[in-house]
Parts: structure tokens; sequence; C-alpha cells
């Protein structure tokens, strides 16, 4: 392999990796703008009180949190709220939610 090749096989792999970077840059705005229409929504259809239970569950299950988002946002762009989201309201929708636990009684025979 000359200097040439090499020049050339560096200047591509240079074009391919500015190439992905911005490619993620772009992926990472799209998310960020989701996001930030996502939490436009949650201001819009909920009260405060409702906005911050959400906001403290995020902190234990995030994922959790983030599927009650869309949940709620998918709520309102069907156009099924009519009033906002109060912390009640909220309150139940998540003991719907939330799988109910299983007890299990351990017992030693003998």
């Amino acid at each position: 392999m000359g200097d040439d090749e090499l020049a050339e096989i560096r200047r591509q792999r240079m074009m391919q990796m500015q190439q992905q970077q911005m490619a993620e840059q772009d992926q990472i705005q799209r998310q960020q703008q989701m996001q930030a229409q996502i939490q436009s929504v949650l201001m819009q259809v909920m009260e405060p009180e409702a906005r911050e239970r959400l906001n403290t569950i995020r902190l234990t299950k995030p994922e959790f949190a983030s599927s009650v988002e869309q949940q709620i946002v998918s709520l309102a762009q069907s156009g099924r709220l009519r009033n906002k989201i109060t912390d009640e309201q909220l309150r139940q929708l998540l003991t719907q939610i939330v799988p109910q636990k299983k007890e299990f009684n351990i017992r030693r025979v003998g």
C-alpha cells in the first residue's frame, strides 16, 4: 500500500465518522423535540399536582413514567380527555395500570 492509498482510506474513514456523528446528533435532536412536545401536552392536560406526582414516579421508575405519559398523550390526542387530569384521577389511573401484586404464603409442614 502506498501513501496515497492510506491517505484515501483515512479520508474515507473520517467522512464515515463525521456522517455517523451527524446522524447521532440528528437523532438526539429529534428525541429532544419529541420530549418537549410530550411535556407541552402534559402541561396542557394535567394539573400541577398530577404532574408533580408523575415526576416523582419518574425518579424511581422512569420506564413506567414514560409509558404513563404516552398513554396520557394518546388520550389527549384522541380527544378522550374533557378536563385536566387531577392528582386523584392520576392515582386512579396508576392503580389500574400497575399490576396487582400476588401474595404467596409459604408454610412449613411438619
